[in-house]
């Protein structure tokens, strides 16, 4: 993600991240912990609309149940920060400065030196700033952001689904051109064609890719997370592709299956095509609040387990999706979670035959009172003519 990607958070309602904060303080208040510290993220981007790159230079969020956030900063940021967020209490270090004293100076100030606090810090942040807060809080005891944030962030709202269904709406759009492209494709690398794809993402107003685009063409089908090489698409190829761009810093991911040329497909194609397409259809069908992630897996893997694939269905059927491409609700044989409106995850049952060729099928869903609404609308078909 880019800051070129992230809206400018001054020019847009702060509501949605004052609700935020406010949530997030509600759960440090309930017991959660006494403060959540976070770097530069996609937790700092939920809570607060601001981007930025993870770098050497200490830029920290303090958020505690009784006080307002905090934003340490760099100098050189301090001026965009405090004109980028709805965070009033913005605090800043120069070059020539101890930015760790800065940190003990900001924990003070919070109270979080006086005790024994819990204190969880952002699940991916730098093994130096933890370390950091471990010398200015020795007597405290970490865990994770997440044991605050995921069950906040699983929910999306209104702004997040449109965001979500307009990346959805460009990765559609290049699926539909490269159904029309048909021929065309043959004798392309599948380098040549994740270059393709990337840029009529782009043209179709998305920012950049969500993932590393996968274009798995013929046997390389068969890895799921096989990106692209050099091997050159023939007619007839079974060409798995999987790809998304984000629309404010919200990713689309989709997966279609498609065979290109006037050549048929390989023995057994059709066949295992039609079982996963029914695999996934069966568990869009099974989507609703109160069934559990679980349940939504034996769908997909009834029916391929049925087909005698279930050896060959090796990955869970599908993950949460929000700022990052992978997040919490996971789809997986035995999830207990139940599922609540407002979830958006991937449905992406797969058969793979190594040494032949694979087929996935992924549409992104988004989850209503009573069912849920797919977020992918092209033709799952393999035909692309």
């Amino acid at each position: 993600m880019t800051e070129d990607d992230a809206p400018d958070a001054s020019s847009e309602d702060d509501a949605p991240y004052a609700r935020r904060l406010d949530a997030a303080r509600d759960r440090l208040r309930s017991g959660a912990g006494d403060a959540l510290v976070l770097f530069p993220s996609t937790n700092l981007r939920y809570l607060t609309g601001y981007s930025e790159h993870p770098s050497e230079r200490h830029f920290l969020l303090f958020v505690v149940p009784d006080a307002d956030p905090v934003f340490l900063v760099p100098e050189l940021s301090g001026e965009q920060v405090r004109a980028e967020t709805a965070v009033d209490d913005v605090r800043t270090w120069g070059d020539d400065e101890d930015p760790v004293a800065a940190v003990g100076s900001v924990a003070a100030d919070l109270a979080l030196a006086n005790d024994a606090p819990h204190v969880l810090v952002d699940d991916t942040m730098h093994a130096r700033f933890t370390q950091d807060l471990h010398e200015v809080l020795p007597g405290a005891t970490f865990g994770l952001a997440s044991e605050v944030l995921a069950d906040l962030r699983v929910i999306k709202d209104d702004a997040e689904v449109a965001a979500l269904r307009r990346a959805g709406e460009a990765a559609d759009a290049v699926i539909r051109e490269l159904r029309a492209d048909g021929d065309d494709v043959v004798g392309m690398t599948e380098a040549d064609l994740a270059r393709h794809i990337e840029d009529r993402l782009v043209a179709n107003g998305g920012t950049g890719v969500s993932f590393e685009t996968i274009v798995g063409s013929g046997p390389n089908g068969a890895m799921p997370h096989h990106t692209h090489g050099d091997r050159v698409i023939r007619a007839g190829d079974p060409v798995v592709l999987d790809f998304g761009t984000r629309v404010d810093g919200y990713p689309s991911d989709q997966t279609r299956t498609l065979v290109f040329g006037d050549a048929s497909p390989p023995e057994g194609f059709r066949e295992v095509h039609r079982v996963v397409r029914e695999a996934q259809e069966a568990a869009v069908e099974a989507v609703e609040p109160g069934v559990t992630t679980g349940e939504v897996d034996a769908a997909a893997r009834e029916v391929i387990e049925e087909a005698g694939y279930g050896e060959e269905f090796i990955h869970r059927t599908g993950h949460g999706v929000g700022l990052d491409v992978h997040e919490e609700p996971f789809v997986v044989a035995g999830g207990e979670r139940e599922i609540e409106a407002g979830m958006v995850f991937s449905v992406e049952p797969g058969v793979y035959l190594p040494d032949e060729f694979g087929v996935r099928i992924e549409d992104l869903v988004v989850v209503t009172d009573d069912g849920c609404v797919r977020l992918n609308r092209t033709d799952r078909d393999w035909k692309t003519a």
